[in-house]
C-alpha cells in the first residue's frame, strides 16, 4: 500500500515553454493561453484519472534580454486519490505553476533555457499520508534544431514523496515540423526519485502530432500517444474507479488556444 501512495503522489503538473521565431519581436511580449485536455498527463503519469482538464496559463518574455516569467494552472485528482488509497481523505485539486527563467543562442546553431518552477497545491493536505505536494525544481536545456535535452532537479520532496530532495528528471525530446504545418512531438523521459530508487523510478514516452489552424482563429488540435514502463498494481487509482495503473499507455486529445 505503501508504495501505491508513493507513487501516485509523484504525479505532478506539466508546463511547456516554447520560443517562438519571428521576423519581428516588441521588447515585451505578454500572452495567454488556454486548453481542454482529455487526460492531464504528466511525466506519463495521469493526474485528472484519465478525465479531462481545462488548463489556462500566461506567459511574459522580455525579448532583448530572453528573460521570461510564467504562469498555468489545472484541475487534478491525484492528490484526493493518494489519500484514498491510504484511507485518508486528502485535499487539493487544483495545481498552480509559477516558473520564470532565461533563454537564448549559445552559438553555432545552440540554444539554452534555464530556469525553475515551482508546482504550487493551494491547501493541499497531502502531508496527511506523505509529505506536502508543493514542490521546487531548477531545470536547465540545450537544444538544437528541433531536438533538445532538459535536466529538472527537485530542490524539496518530490510531490509529497518522503526524503526525494534532489530528485531528477531527465527528458529528450524534438518537435519537428512535417507537411501541411502539422508538428511531430517526440519525448522520452525518466524520472529518479532519490532515495527510492526501485520503488518509484521510471521511464515515460510520447509521439504527438499537432497543427494550428489560422483560419479557425489560431485554434490548435493535438493528439498523443503516451506510456511509461510501470507496471500494472504498481501505480492505480483508487479500487472504486477500477484501479487503473496511472502510466498505461493511451491517447490523450488537445484543443489550445494562444492569444
Amino acid at each position: 500500500m505503501k508504495k501505491l501512495i508513493l507513487a501516485t503522489a509523484i504525479a505532478a503538473s506539466f508546463v511547456s515553454t516554447v520560443a517562438r521565431a519571428e521576423d519581428a519581436k516588441p521588447d515585451n511580449e505578454l500572452s495567454f493561453n488556454a486548453a481542454v485536455v482529455s487526460d492531464y498527463r504528466y511525466r506519463g503519469l495521469t493526474q485528472t484519472r484519465f478525465d479531462p482538464a481545462l488548463q489556462v496559463g500566461a506567459d511574459y518574455t522580455h525579448n532583448p534580454t530572453g528573460l521570461y516569467a510564467g504562469t498555468w494552472l489545472t484541475n487534478i485528482k491525484w492528490i484526493k486519490d493518494a489519500g484514498t488509497l491510504a484511507g485518508s481523505d486528502t485535499k487539493g485539486n487544483v495545481e498552480w505553476d509559477i516558473y520564470g527563467g532565461k533563454r537564448g543562442d549559445i552559438g553555432g546553431g545552440f540554444t539554452y533555457d534555464v530556469g525553475g518552477l515551482y508546482y504550487y497545491y493551494p491547501g493541499n493536505s497531502l502531508d496527511k499520508v506523505a509529505k506536502n505536494a508543493n514542490t521546487f525544481e531548477l531545470y536547465g536545456q540545450v537544444g538544437y534544431g528541433p531536438a533538445y535535452f532538459k535536466y529538472s532537479q527537485a530542490l524539496t520532496n518530490l510531490f509529497g514523496t518522503p526524503n526525494s530532495k534532489y530528485s531528477q528528471y531527465f527528458d529528450l525530446g524534438a518537435n519537428i515540423e512535417t507537411y501541411y504545418g502539422v508538428m511531430l512531438g517526440l519525448h522520452l523521459g525518466h524520472q529518479s526519485v532519490r532515495g527510492n530508487p526501485n520503488q518509484l523510478s521510471y521511464t515515460d514516452w510520447k509521439i504527438g502530432l499537432s497543427k494550428t489552424f489560422d483560419e479557425a482563429a489560431g485554434i490548435t488540435l493535438g493528439v498523443a500517444y503516451v506510456g511509461t514502463d510501470l507496471k500494472d498494481g504498481v501505480s492505480t487509482t483508487p479500487a472504486s474507479d477500477g484501479s487503473k495503473n496511472v502510466g498505461k499507455n493511451g491517447f490523450v486529445f488537445s484543443i489550445s488556444k494562444t492569444f
